[in-house]
């Protein structure tokens, strides 16, 4: 949308009275960055921008990192906002700077996560004539952001980052693009930034209905097979703490999605592991056969539900809590919906059940943990442990987790195979500790999330789990991580292939490997050298401990280790598309 005076709208535009001297359009952006307490912004300069990297360059309060590609500056921006919470902040220039970020932003609009994302646009007088470097940011990214303005005018520019930063981290958060002509990032005003910020067109709903979270109540207190299924919509509003309190005052069973995990801790027995098309047995089975289900902060998308058909057979009823009121009954008929911030509506719900001075009734559903105990009894994500001729990507992840348990580490990875892995054997008991591309799936995030996560976190160990296919589409980030001193351990599982795309090859094409064959492989070792860091390679299983054992004592230096792993390892249980979630594969159906 293009941003004017007219559509400020808002009931309280007070400004900081010291802030009102003449400044342009660049150095106001600077100064917006500031009061927003911005620490660092990533990106990557061009034509359209000059003004406002010169402003940049005249201040020493914001940081800015250079990175080798626009795509990473987002995702790098992501990592950050993904382990802080915050916003984070990119910065491009007009045309291929403005697409060439376009998949960061869509993989932040899918998980929600909270980023600004400045792009530098031609001057107001060209825009719509095809001009050197121009594309319509505003109308590419229409449908992949919570929101993205124009900035025609400077004198609306301070009131424009301020709605940014607003809707980028309330209610459901997600990606805001604001494009700034470069005529504007020139032109003069006075600043003023203002205080508080009301849109009576925005105003996200925080607090739950009581009277839906009574009901809610009464009915989770009814369940003989009750279930709580969470999404990344717990760790976003950083309720987690909240929902700890809640599942060990009900004693009930406890999932994640992909996007949750650490959200309650996995040490914990009420948690019953990741469920979804790479699940758990019993997190699946509990999910299709509970008779109350309460959902927190999740969406019933369809890697976690599968054949919806499937899964509505089974009666039962559905509690629903979400801040965005769309994703309710989007997918799946809701009983008892609640609108509100997963914070608050679970303060509310441990507030009655002290008032009521409740009691779990264990024996109540008893009969339903006898039952999760017995699915529990098949270890549906064994694997050959014993084998010593070649790596098992699982006894990386395994092995890495041991090693590092109760140590401050954050985990990011890249999408494949080697995802599932890390989801299903590093067990998190915190949240923001694991760091991924969730719903968009998108490949070569894992590098550039470490570098923002690194940033953020200093003194914090920063692994990145990845593959010899995801970490090539955007390994020129270690260039990124050698400049700014950021020593990020990177674990590649190396199977030269494609590997998820080849194990559906193998399990529904009949084998036919259709170019996921990986013939022309750098040399790791050497390419990470020759970026200025640490290679290992890594052949043999008796070796994977002491690998990563060394790489850890290398606290200064990014290092790059190719563990060679098994070729024809697959990701087990598996739900096949159009597959209800109980309708597993597990591996002893596949003969491995």
């Amino acid at each position: 949308m293009t941003h004017t005076h007219a559509d400020s709208s808002s009931a309280d535009q007070e400004a900081a009275a010291s802030h009102t001297e003449e400044l342009n359009g660049s150095e106001i952006l600077v100064r917006c960055l500031q009061e927003e307490g911005v620490q660092h912004v990533w990106g990557y300069p061009g034509g359209a921008v000059l003004y406002i990297y010169d402003a940049l360059y005249k201040q020493d309060k914001v940081e800015h990192l250079l990175v080798r590609h626009e795509q990473a500056a987002v995702h790098a921006a992501e990592g950050y906002a993904r382990s802080t919470g915050n916003v984070g902040v990119a910065l491009v220039t007009s045309g291929p700077g403005l697409t060439n970020a376009v998949t960061g932003i869509a993989t932040a609009y899918m998980d929600s996560i909270p980023l600004v994302v400045i792009s530098g646009q031609v001057g107001t007088a060209l825009i719509g004539s095809d001009a050197f470097q121009e594309s319509d940011a505003v109308g590419i990214t229409r449908p992949i952001v919570k929101h993205n303005i124009l900035v025609n005018d400077v004198k609306d520019l301070a009131i424009s980052i301020k709605k940014a930063f607003h809707i980028a981290r309330t209610g459901r958060p997600g990606p805001v693009v604001v494009d700034i002509p470069k005529d504007v990032s020139a032109k003069t005003t006075k600043f003023a930034y203002p205080k508080t910020l009301e849109m009576r067109s925005y105003n996200p709903v925080r607090k739950g209905h009581t009277g839906q979270i009574k009901k809610a109540l009464q009915l989770l207190l009814s369940a003989k097979r009750p279930y709580i299924y969470t999404g990344g919509g717990v760790i976003l509003s950083d309720a987690c703490p909240q929902l700890r309190a809640l599942v060990n005052t009900l004693g009930f069973p406890v999932t994640h999605t992909l996007m949750g995990l650490g959200a309650y801790p996995a040490s914990d027995p009420k948690f019953l592991g990741m469920l979804g098309m790479h699940g758990t047995l019993e997190a699946n089975h509990a999910m299709q056969h509970c008779d109350v289900l309460l959902a927190v902060g999740a969406r019933f998308d369809d890697r976690v539900v599968g054949n919806i058909k499937h899964f509505m057979q089974n009666e039962r009823k559905v509690i629903h809590i979400d801040i965005d009121p769309s994703s309710i009954s989007k997918r799946i008929k809701v009983d008892i919906p609640i609108v509100g911030d997963v914070g608050e509506v679970l303060d509310e719900m441990l507030a009655l059940l002290k008032e009521q001075n409740f009691k779990a009734d264990a024996a109540q559903i008893a009969p339903w943990w006898k039952q999760i105990n017995q699915w529990r009894q098949k270890d549906c994500l064994a694997y050959d442990r014993a084998n010593e001729d070649v790596i098992k990507p699982q006894k990386v992840i395994e092995t890495l987790w041991n090693l590092t348990q109760g140590d401050d580490v954050y985990i990011t990875s890249d999408v494949g195979q080697h995802q599932m892995w890390a989801a299903q054997f590093f067990r998190f008991d915190e949240p923001r500790r694991w760091i991924n591309s969730g719903g968009l799936g998108t490949m070569g995030v894992g590098l550039p999330y470490a570098l923002g996560v690194k940033k953020a976190f200093p003194n914090a160990e920063v692994f990145c789990i990845t593959g010899e296919g995801s970490i090539q589409m955007n390994i020129q980030e270690l260039s990124t991580a050698f400049q700014h001193k950021l020593p990020v351990k990177i674990l590649a599982l190396n199977n030269r292939y494609l590997g998820m795309v080849r194990q559906w090859q193998e399990l529904e094409y009949g084998g036919r490997y259709s170019h996921t064959y990986m013939e022309s492989l750098p040399d790791f070792v050497k390419l990470a050298e020759a970026y200025g860091h640490v290679g290992m390679r890594v052949d043999r299983p008796q070796d994977v401990e002491a690998a990563i054992q060394e790489a850890r004592k290398l606290k200064d230096k990014a290092v790059f280790i190719d563990f060679r792993t098994d070729p024809t390892e697959n990701v087990f249980p598996m739900v096949q598309a159009g597959k209800g979630i109980t309708e597993m594969l597990l591996r002893n159906m596949e003969g491995k």
